[in-house]
């Protein structure tokens, strides 16, 4: 049996390269700039990196951005950082072509996001965009249609007035 790779608290963790949809490559294959697993950013630096990721068409790493986010910050937000982490990796499975996985995370996404009250403010992330862009995505999924790459890159936070 071939042991995983741990990290000094005993968690199992993937070394390998990984290319840009974060699916692993064989050892010593060059792969896409793996995220930090103990990445810490301030919430503007966290949404200013997933964007630059989601503009790159990179949401796997934009997903691992939000998700140290999720882990490492206020547990008042965690839910917020949750249902972003949520989006990211349904927009990966999107492009790994895998419909029900993105469905799934999309829902799961929406729901978490929506879970905040509608005056909620949190670093300027368009929760109302997101979620119908979420339901917009399903809806597509759901029809069976082909989603272009274009429609992925969405803006996380509201554009300044």
């Amino acid at each position: 049996m071939i042991s995983r790779d741990r990290d000094t608290a005993g968690r199992a963790r993937n070394d390998r390269p990984r290319d840009r949809l974060g699916r692993p490559l064989p050892p010593g294959s060059a792969g896409v700039a793996r995220i930090p697993d103990d990445l810490e950013l301030g919430p503007q630096q966290t949404l200013t990196f997933a964007q630059q990721l989601l503009d790159d068409g990179l949401a796997f790493n934009a997903h691992e951005v939000l998700e140290a986010a999720w882990k490492n910050g206020p547990v008042a937000e965690r839910m917020l950082w949750q249902g972003l982490a949520q989006y990211a990796v349904g927009l990966t499975h999107i492009q790994r072509g895998n419909a029900k996985g993105a469905g799934t995370l999309l829902r799961r996404a929406s729901e978490r996001l929506g879970s905040y009250p509608a005056n909620a403010q949190q670093h300027d992330i368009d929760r109302a965009g997101l979620i119908a862009h979420a339901r917009e995505l399903i809806a597509a999924l759901d029809a069976g249609d082909v989603i272009a790459e274009e429609r992925l890159r969405t803006r996380l936070c509201r554009e300044p007035t």
